[in-house]
C-alpha cells in the first residue's frame, strides 16, 4: 500500500485530467492521497473530491502564500469546514520568508497575492495550528527559510498529540531531533532528486556538488518518514517520471501523483533498504499520522 501524503488534488492544472489520473490511480497500489486546500476558494473542490475519490482524504488551511488574500470570516468558515467533517486533517498552513525576502517580484507563482510579512503569517498559521491541537487532528505545515522560527513557535503552543508533517522537507539536519522530540514527520518529496550528485537520478550536471537535501533524509528516523508528490508540483527530474501529464500553459511540468511509486523506489534505494521494508514502515507511519475513519 502507498500513500501519498501530501498533494492539492483539487489544483485547476490537472482539473482536465482527474478522470484519467483516478483511472491510474486504480491500477496502482495507492490507497491515499491526503489532499490538501490552501485557500478558501478550494476548500469546497477538496470537499467534493473527497466525495468522489474514496482514495482522497480532505485537508484544509490557508497557507502562509494566501494568508494576505484571506476574507474577515476565514477562520469562522474553517472551523465550521472541520466541524463538518471531524475526519478531515489540518494543512497546508505554515510560514515562509521566501516569498517576502527571496522571491521575485515577478514570479508568476505568487500573480495577485498580496505577500503577507511574516508577523501576519503567523498571526495565520498558529490559529489553525490551535485548531489541529484541540481537535487532535493530523496537520500538514510548509516552511521555507524560517526553520528557526517555526521551531519556535512550534515549541511554546499546543500541538497535535498524534504529531505533525513538516512536508518536503528542507530544513537543516541540526533541526531533526529538536522537530522529532515535538512529534515530527518528515515526507520525501522526488523533487529532491534534481539534486543527487550520484547515479541514483541518471544525470549529467557540469554545476559542482553541493549538500544535497538527500542527504537529510538519512539522518531522519525511518519511523518517521512519510512520502509525498505535492503534485500538480515539484515535478520528479525526467529519468525518475513514469507518470506524465502535458505542461502547463507557461510550459511548467505538471506533476502526475502516479509518480509516487517512483519516489517510494527511489527512497528505498537513497535509505539502502528493499522497497517492502520501506512500504511496510511508512504504511505504519501513515497510519498512526493519520488513521483511517472508523
Amino acid at each position: 500500500m502507498l500513500h501519498d501524503a501530501h498533494n492539492h488534488l483539487q489544483d485547476e492544472w490537472l482539473a482536465p485530467h482527474l478522470d484519467r489520473i483516478a483511472e491510474t490511480v486504480r491500477t496502482l497500489p495507492i490507497t491515499t492521497m491526503v489532499v490538501n486546500g490552501t485557500n478558501e476558494a478550494d476548500w469546497s473542490r477538496v470537499s467534493e473530491l473527497s466525495r468522489r475519490f474514496p482514495f482522497v482524504r480532505p485537508s484544509y488551511g490557508l497557507h502562509p502564500w494566501h494568508a494576505g488574500n484571506r476574507s474577515p470570516a476565514w477562520l469562522g468558515t474553517l472551523r465550521a469546514r472541520l466541524a463538518s467533517e471531524p475526519h478531515a486533517a489540518v494543512g497546508e498552513i505554515g510560514i515562509d520568508r521566501w516569498m517576502t525576502d527571496s522571491a521575485r517580484p515577478d514570479d508568476p507563482r505568487l500573480a495577485g497575492l498580496r505577500r503577507a510579512p511574516l508577523t501576519e503569517q503567523i498571526e495565520v498559521f498558529l490559529p489553525q495550528l490551535a485548531l489541529a491541537a484541540a481537535g487532535n487532528r493530523p496537520v500538514t505545515i510548509h516552511c521555507l527559510q524560517a526553520w528557526g522560527t517555526l521551531h519556535t513557535l512550534l515549541e511554546s503552543h499546543p500541538l497535535p498529540a498524534r504529531g505533525f508533517l513538516l512536508h518536503a522537507y528542507a530544513g537543516p539536519a541540526e533541526l531533526i531531533p529538536k522537530f522529532t522530540a515535538l512529534g515530527a514527520y518528515f515526507s520525501f518529496n522526488g523533487y529532491f532528486l534534481k539534486e543527487s550528485p550520484n547515479p541514483i537520478c541518471h544525470l549529467i550536471s557540469d554545476k559542482p556538488a553541493k549538500p544535497s537535501r538527500l542527504e537529510t533524509f538519512k539522518s531522519i528516523p525511518l519511523d518517521r518518514l512519510l512520502i509525498e508528490t505535492d503534485a500538480p508540483d515539484m515535478s520528479l527530474p525526467q529519468p525518475w517520471r513514469t507518470h506524465k501529464l502535458p505542461p502547463s500553459p507557461d510550459g511548467s511540468p505538471v506533476n502526475h501523483p502516479g509518480n509516487l511509486e517512483a519516489a517510494y523506489s527511489a527512497l528505498a534505494s537513497l535509505l539502502g533498504v528493499s522497497l517492502p521494508v520501506l512500504t511496510a514502515q511508512l504504511t505504519a507511519n501513515f497510519i498512526r499520522l493519520f488513521p483511517p475513519p472508523p
